[in-house]
């Protein structure tokens, strides 16, 4: 898939979440990258895990009215990642859509366990 393809995906994704939550999300650029530079490692005996995205950032819960000068947030996807746990383009645009939910409920507040399954 091409990376206009891809971006299109990731802008229904973030054009699909609730209006609610568009209108509280500030500060935060949204960016696309082939793959991650260091890939986590993952636990002895467990198939290799492939990180789809990531938040970097100051969570909404962590922040305090006294920060006036933070960094912008960033949520990075993993096109290559993704694409090579989907088998088609539907499959990717799934995935897109959890990837961006995932990482923008971290830039809520929510935790790993909060945000397994989601």
């Amino acid at each position: 898939m091409s990376r206009d393809q891809f971006n299109r995906l990731v802008s229904e994704a973030l054009d699909s979440l609730p209006a609610e939550f568009r209108r509280r999300i500030n500060n935060v650029a949204v960016l696309v990258e082939d793959r991650p530079a260091h890939e986590p490692p993952s636990a002895p005996g467990e198939p290799k895990r492939l990180l789809l995205g990531v938040f970097h950032g100051v969570p909404l819960t962590q922040r305090s009215s006294f920060q006036v000068l933070l960094a912008p947030s960033e949520i990075v996807l993993y096109q290559e990642n993704i694409e090579a746990v989907c088998h088609n383009d539907e499959e990717v645009r799934q995935q897109v859509r959890r990837t961006v939910i995932h990482e923008f409920g971290h830039y809520f507040g929510m935790t790993e366990q909060q945000l397994e399954g989601v």
